[in-house]
């Protein structure tokens, strides 16, 4: 489980799509939300948008990996698409807060590992935010009240990107994946590997 974190507009999205479209063994894990689509989202692909009645359901069977609120709506990663993708031997990567980080840092144990995206300055954070256009004055101020409360949270983080050239940031974390995927435990049939080269040889 690859978790991404990051205040909004630091460009973490942006880099979860580049992974995505080059790498075949990478899935994206879709939260549910009861926040409303924005412009061009898809249900399903994006998130799962769904209503708060049958959210709090949800979390009351305990069909949540990890959720939270933010911004007055609810976020939650639903456990079953993630344990199939796991059991169809792709890495899952995960779009969430710090709060659904730690959850997620104690759910799944040695099995993830996690990157903060950092920006390169405040003020370029919020010409990120206002460029985008996607939300009001009022929102954008309210997300960069926010966003000094995540940072905060950096210290809980395996790994960190300052994401001031996009390009760059891509590369960093595509090595971050590389280099976790060939840990010795993360390989399978490895000691298998090993001794079928060994022979029977003491």
């Amino acid at each position: 489980m690859l978790v991404m974190s990051s205040p909004s507009g630091a460009g973490k999205t942006t880099i979860t799509r580049a992974l995505l479209e080059t790498d075949p063994d990478l899935s994206m894990s879709v939260s549910a939300t009861t926040r409303p689509p924005r412009p061009g989202e898809v249900d399903g692909k994006d998130y799962y948008f769904i209503d708060k009645a049958k959210f709090e359901a949800m979390v009351e069977k305990g069909e949540f990996l990890e959720h939270a609120k933010v911004f007055d709506n609810y976020y939650g990663t639903p456990k079953a698409p993630v344990y199939d993708a796991l059991a169809a031997g792709k890495d899952v990567l995960f779009d969430v807060d710090w709060q659904g980080a730690r959850d997620l840092r104690h759910a799944a144990r040695d099995d993830q590992m996690s990157i903060f995206i950092l920006p390169p300055s405040h003020d370029e954070l919020e010409r990120r935010l206002y460029a985008r256009a996607q939300d009001s004055d009022e929102v954008v101020k309210k997300r960069m009240a926010k966003a000094a409360s995540e940072m905060s949270h950096w210290g809980e983080y395996d790994y960190i990107v300052v994401n001031e050239n996009i390009n760059e940031s891509v590369a960093q974390v595509k090595a971050i994946l590389t280099a976790e995927r060939l840990k010795r435990n993360r390989q399978t049939g490895l000691p298998e590997f090993v001794q079928s080269m060994c022979g029977d040889e003491e």
